[in-house]
């Protein structure tokens, strides 16, 4: 039996997903969270197989609590569901560890194949996520890292160098040398228009 959490705060999602899920007696639905704070809660005395979340929550970031909960439960999958097809969310929840990305408005095929997918240790993103990515990567020439992203993300956020360092637990100096990789890939000579042609491309995430 696979079990199975749901992190939503739309009554209607949640029943949604309760009834596809609920139409496979393989699946059992062993707890519902509307936010981060009851995700965590949650995970105190459940051990789901995977975890379906949405990635604009109440109290936090979706993108940031799927980090979090698997530096913690490395064994759990977690899935992306969202109303956002911007090809920077989906490469921001995907980099940070989901094994798959669903929109809100997926078919109940579509939603038992990525199910099935990634219980076979592999990741699935839908059809039209997939398009919008891949649509993304060839009008962009600039291929950033899973590392420079993160270090992109938090220099948008106003962090320091030294404040990047101790969050990603690597050396200032790495931090300096990711800072210098990205204003070459992005043709720019300042933080402040590294930002600006990084939002524009769709590389940040707010």
């Amino acid at each position: 039996m696979t079990k199975i959490i749901i992190v939503d705060d739309h009554p209607l999602v949640i029943e949604g997903i309760k009834a596809l899920i609920e139409s496979d007696s393989s699946f059992e639905i062993v707890g519902i969270a509307l936010n981060g704070k009851q995700t965590n809660q949650l995970l105190k005395t459940e051990k789901p197989d995977i975890i379906f979340m949405d990635i604009n929550l109440p109290d936090c970031s979706g993108i940031d609590l799927c980090r979090e909960i698997l530096l913690k439960f490395p064994s759990i999958i977690i899935i992306g569901l969202s109303t956002f097809n911007t090809p920077s969310y989906i490469q921001a929840m995907l980099d940070s560890g989901a094994k798959g990305y669903l929109l809100k408005n997926t078919t109940k095929n579509e939603f038992l194949k990525a199910l099935n997918t990634v219980l076979s240790h592999k990741t699935y993103v839908s059809e039209e996520a997939k398009s919008i990515l891949n649509t993304f990567k060839t009008e962009t020439e600039i291929v950033l890292t899973r590392r420079e992203r993160e270090v992109l993300q938090l220099i948008a956020s106003g962090k320091s160098n030294t404040e990047i360092a101790k969050e990603l637990f690597i050396s200032p100096t790495t931090v300096d040398s990711h800072r210098t990789n990205l204003l070459a890939k992005f043709k720019t000579n300042n933080t402040a228009l590294l930002v600006k042609q990084a939002l524009k491309s769709g590389f940040i995430v707010y």
